[in-house]
């Protein structure tokens, strides 16, 4: 009996109903109902495919393309969203950022001053939060912004909206859970 999130083969294959399910949860949490709109997209219909427990996200003409490549031979096609763990929980990757950004539905912006703390991987304090999306709620997942509206990352509002607005300069309001700095830090492993 084979698991189905590590096919040993190597080769990239559709992801089975479970994991579907399991990876739209995710980025539903993220962007909501606009999930159709990262498979049905002006230039082309895209998909998801599971290759050595990541997610690809790739257009189905590239997919055509590399059919000719044999699974032991590929490294990676498309955008890596993100990778099953050893328990079957979808963790989403930083390179899914700039195709989730676009249609978040909750988001924070940062100040100038602590994009750089965000960046090395903190939380986001009260004293540098800019703004944050009306009515989200705590413990919401949210794309974290600069003021200059560039997606630097994801995040778990650590206060509601209304809270944010009285609590210490000092005090969490986000967790961070990914960020753009991770390209520098990460880079011999980042796929």
């Amino acid at each position: 009996h084979e698991d189905p999130g590590s096919p040993a083969s190597g080769e990239m294959r559709p992801l089975s109903e479970e994991e579907t399910r399991v990876m739209f949860e995710k980025n539903a949490k993220y962007i909501g109902e606009n999930l159709q709109l990262l498979v049905d997209r002006p230039n082309g219909i895209y998909c998801f495919r599971l290759h050595n427990n990541r997610v690809y996200y790739v257009s189905e003409m590239i997919l055509k393309l590399a059919a000719n490549i044999s699974g032991d031979k590929l490294v990676s096609l498309g955008t890596c969203f993100g990778k099953f763990t050893k328990t079957h929980k979808f963790r989403l990757h930083i390179t899914a950022l700039d195709y989730l950004a676009p249609y978040a539905r909750y988001k924070v912006w940062i100040k100038p001053e602590a994009e750089q703390s965000f960046l090395y991987g903190n939380y986001v304090l009260k004293s540098g939060l800019g703004r944050i999306t009306e009515n989200t709620s705590q413990y919401q997942e949210v794309v974290v912004y600069s003021m200059a509206d560039i997606p630097l990352g994801f995040g778990v509002a650590a206060k509601s909206t209304q809270d944010c607005r009285k609590v210490d300069p000092m005090a969490i309001v986000v967790f961070h859970q990914a960020d753009i700095g991770e390209y520098v830090r990460h880079e011999k492993t980042l796929t």
